[in-house]
């Protein structure tokens, strides 16, 4: 009898221990503890995330992330880094989400999760003004930019006119890669396509002048979700209840039309 009490005592101490280092080990459970979560980003891709004229990081997905971590009762801290290891930054827990436009795919999904969609866009092809690439198929021959560990490379990678593309040259940032297109050192570029008009109408104002092109025939049409850890599934809810609650009280709509106008 003894024995069999010494025993429960030991398996109740076990089951106790575990479900304490599980809530320990709960990223949800964390933030709520120390008051904000971390946001990883790329901070040049306007308007998503991107420095303003102060330096201070702004943009559509920043407002978003502002107003989940209001509605959660905590704050938000931004860190930015290299895209082409955001992914690692968010598996090594250096930050607890990605919130910057990231595309949802198959191959991400292998690595990471996804809140619910909030936001669609394309892939776009992106010519100095002028250009004689007027449809995908006209890329054949030419040397396309792309940003490195972008969704922009892999939707050019899907499409069949990759294999005739003479060169892909990679860039850290996309503003990178429009500087190199305007200077005539590659024939074109696949972006995002709120970044790519967005910086478009940016510089073409500024300039007072048709500077580049974008081709009317896209490469594809994409969703974008909040990425975060697969173990992380409280959070994965709490984001997507969020979110709901954004549409519902029509905080995601305001946003939303301050950084891309009203819908049509």
């Amino acid at each position: 009898m003894k024995k069999i009490f010494i025993t429960l005592i030991l398996i109740l101490a076990g089951v106790q221990s575990f479900a304490f280092s599980n809530e320990k080990g709960d990223t949800l459970t964390k933030i709520k503890k120390d008051g904000y979560f971390t946001v990883g980003l790329d901070d040049t891709f306007a308007p998503m995330g991107f420095r303003g004229k102060n330096g201070e990081i702004i943009g559509f997905d920043i407002d978003l992330a502002k107003e989940a971590a209001r509605k959660m009762g905590v704050e938000v801290r931004f860190k930015p880094g290299d895209w082409d290891g955001i992914i690692f930054e968010l598996r090594s827990k250096k930050i607890d989400m990605v919130w910057n436009g990231m595309t949802i795919t198959e191959n991400r999904k292998k690595q990471i999760a996804f809140s619910k969609p909030y936001f669609s866009g394309e892939q776009i092809v992106v010519t100095k003004s002028g250009s004689d690439i007027q449809k995908i198929s006209d890329l054949s021959g030419k040397t396309v930019g792309v940003q490195l560990g972008s969704s922009s490379y892999f939707a050019l990678e899907k499409n069949p006119v990759y294999s005739s593309v003479k060169d892909v040259k990679k860039y850290g940032s996309n503003v990178e890669a429009l500087l190199d297109l305007e200077a005539g050192r590659i024939q074109a570029i696949i972006i995002d396509s709120m970044v790519g008009k967005y910086y478009i109408a940016k510089k073409e104002k500024k300039e007072n002048k048709d500077i580049f092109s974008v081709v009317n025939d896209p490469l594809a049409v994409e969703y974008m979700g909040v990425g975060m850890r697969k173990e992380d599934r409280s959070f994965v809810t709490e984001i997507d209840r969020v979110l709901d609650e954004m549409q519902k009280d029509g905080s995601y709509k305001k946003i939303y039309e301050k950084w891309f106008g009203r819908r049509g």
